[in-house]
């Protein structure tokens, strides 16, 4: 794990993986193709998740198996009790398949769908299928106990913010945030809004965002980008 700048809360965490910033690279460039966009945003998504899961989850023994060649092994599986992966439309869904690659069993995936208002660039949300049941013990038992939030960009941090406030109200336990690029002063108010639940993983952070609230020099609008709707 990558030495905190800082300026970043202590969970944030940034990777250090050099195949990963090769990556990076090559999706800043504005010759870079949808195809080649969709593609190293998933293998980018590979390598921050990966990651982030490693200090998120855990294993516990669940019993003995047998190989192919009749010997016996120890079975083992994820210990914690309900995980679900939460993109916020559209860019998050760029990152759903990478994420459900690595996890061992399938798992629910739920929206949100949230937009910038063009002149304030507060978060707007128009769309939340989170599962919502009869609480008991003022706890939703449909709730997730780890949501694993997925936005490639965390940039003026407002998105995030909300998005994290959401699944905190839904009764998560836990938020693991996986994004591509962040900028410094987005990641400082994602990272804040519930910390002590809260894990930011990040593929690299870029200092400033500009006045329109794009990440400078940043990697475009991912969700235009993914999409082919560059000039809507």
């Amino acid at each position: 794990m990558a030495s905190q700048p800082a300026v970043l809360p202590s969970n944030v965490h940034i990777s250090k993986h050099p195949c990963l910033h090769a990556k990076l690279s090559q999706l800043r460039s504005a010759t870079t193709s949808s195809r080649d966009t969709n593609r190293l945003i998933h293998e980018i998504a590979l390598i921050v998740g990966c990651e982030a899961l490693a200090g998120a989850v855990e294993v516990q023994k669940t019993g003995v198996g047998k190989t192919p060649l009749g010997y016996e092994y120890t079975t083992q599986t994820l210990t914690t009790p309900s995980i679900a992966i939460i993109p916020i439309l559209r860019s998050g869904l760029g990152m759903v398949e990478a994420i459900q690659t690595l996890l061992p069993s399938p798992v629910p995936i739920n929206h949100l769908g949230l937009f910038r208002e063009p002149t304030t660039l507060l978060p707007v949300e128009y769309y939340n299928n989170l599962p919502q049941s009869q609480a008991t013990h003022n706890r939703n038992p449909s709730a997730a106990s780890l949501a694993i939030l997925l936005d490639p960009v965390i940039a003026t941090g407002g998105t995030g913010a909300a998005a994290i406030q959401t699944l905190r109200e839904w009764g998560a336990h836990r938020v693991l945030v996986i994004c591509v690029l962040g900028s410094v002063p987005g990641l400082k108010k994602a990272a804040e809004e519930w910390s002590d639940a809260t894990e930011v993983w990040v593929g690299a952070v870029d200092e400033e965002v500009d006045e329109r609230g794009m990440i400078k020099p940043g990697i475009g609008d991912v969700g235009d980008r993914l999409f082919l709707t560059l000039g809507k």
